[in-house]
């Protein structure tokens, strides 16, 4: 069944961004629904704090990961300010025990699963394939490949299935993803095998430099009908909405009713990555009237309505952010660089010939470094 909140073809532009579930406005109202508010009945003032803590947090990794980068300590950043309620209240949905499979821009789930300080910035820096066992926080490596990483979560499902466990898979990707074969396929395998599966997709307005509507004409979250999957369109601005959906969904799986969708209605409110120049292509305006729907503002509104933001909390969550904020740029600038044959190193358990071959030539190609170096003293 799909829920109430997924529009259908002939209603809304994919561009509308009002016809979405939401439980607190961008003025931080709270807002009644009958669909939602039972999945967020127990999140009182001290855990709307706990996920304004979590958004601010993830914020300044954020800012000091694009500092990281201006500065030369990493290769490249793929920013993430304006995405926090989406990746912050969908990941908190999740048990431990669940398997998330992100992109590269979810640096939020990774910070909800358990990841360290450095683990967000050796990778972009170049020092490690990747920086974490993703069975310790039980979390894919994330995926640059678009979209790829929807068919790895189904493939996960289907054997957490086999297992007879209730387990859950979630597979996060933009909304230029589900222009690629790749998600498609996913969501036919889901439905077919009925795997507990659910797509979280980010819908930021922008895949790179094409505009959501150049990737669909009608709400993304009208797709997943066609392949059999119920989905919803949710604000993604609104943490607490984006909490709630995904419980709805994480829930429909858990339960062996097969594969869930969530559109997440957000903006990405920095470039790309930091290669990218945003303002080539987009609007002013348009980046100025999100700002008005910031994620944390809202919240903060919420709070302070409630009585439940004050000095003593704004100062708690400032001292947190500032000693992550040290942690991360500690572990950029202190990493020790390795000599570049490592490079294959750890790319298989076992050892393998073809690995072996290409060391042997990779080794004897950085020798020559060496001897034009003597040759030219």
């Amino acid at each position: 069944m799909t829920m109430t909140h997924t529009l259908t073809p002939t209603a809304e532009p994919a561009t509308d961004i009002e016809s979405v579930a939401r439980l607190v406005s961008p003025e931080g109202e709270r807002i009644p629904d009958p669909e939602l508010d039972r999945w967020v009945a127990d999140v009182d003032a001290a855990a709307l704090r706990s996920l304004y803590r979590d958004m601010v947090l993830l914020r300044r990794i954020d800012t000091e990961g694009v500092a990281l980068q201006r500065q030369g300590q990493l290769a490249l950043w793929p920013p993430c300010q304006g995405q926090e309620a989406s990746q912050i209240g969908t990941a908190r949905a999740l048990r431990q025990d669940d398997f998330a499979f992100p992109s590269y821009r979810e640096v939020g789930v990774g910070f909800v699963r358990g990841a360290q300080p450095a683990d967000y910035v050796l990778a972009w820096r170049g020092e490690e394939h990747s920086t974490y066992d993703p069975y310790d926080i039980n979390t894919a490596t994330p995926q640059i490949i678009i979209g790829a990483q929807s068919l790895h979560a189904v493939g996960y499902a289907m054997g957490i299935q086999r297992d007879g466990t209730d387990q859950v898979a979630a597979a996060y990707f933009g909304d230029g993803a589900t222009s690629q074969g790749d998600v498609n396929e996913a969501m036919i395998f889901a439905s077919s095998y009925g795997a507990p599966v659910v797509f979280v997709c980010t819908n930021n307005q922008w895949a790179i430099s094409e505009p959501v509507s150049v990737q669909a004409k009608f709400p993304i979250a009208g797709r997943a009908p066609g392949f059999g999957i119920p989905s919803m369109r949710v604000d993604g601005n609104d943490v607490l909405a984006c909490l709630a959906a995904m419980r709805w969904a994480v829930d429909h799986a858990r339960r062996g009713r097969g594969p869930a969708f969530i559109e997440a209605v957000t903006y990405r409110m920095g470039p790309h990555t930091t290669s990218d120049d945003p303002t080539r292509y987009r609007d002013k305006a348009e980046v100025e009237r999100w700002r008005t729907r910031d994620p944390l503002s809202r919240i903060e509104a919420l709070l302070r309505a409630q009585g439940e933001f004050d000095d003593e909390f704004v100062a708690s969550v400032a001292a947190d952010a500032d000693a992550l904020a040290a942690q991360v740029r500690a572990a950029a600038q202190g990493a020790v660089t390795r000599e570049p044959i490592t490079v294959l190193d750890h790319v298989y358990a076992e050892p393998h010939s073809g690995l072996e071959e290409q060391r042997a030539w990779f080794g004897a190609y950085l020798e020559g470094f060496s001897v034009d170096e003597e040759a030219a003293r």
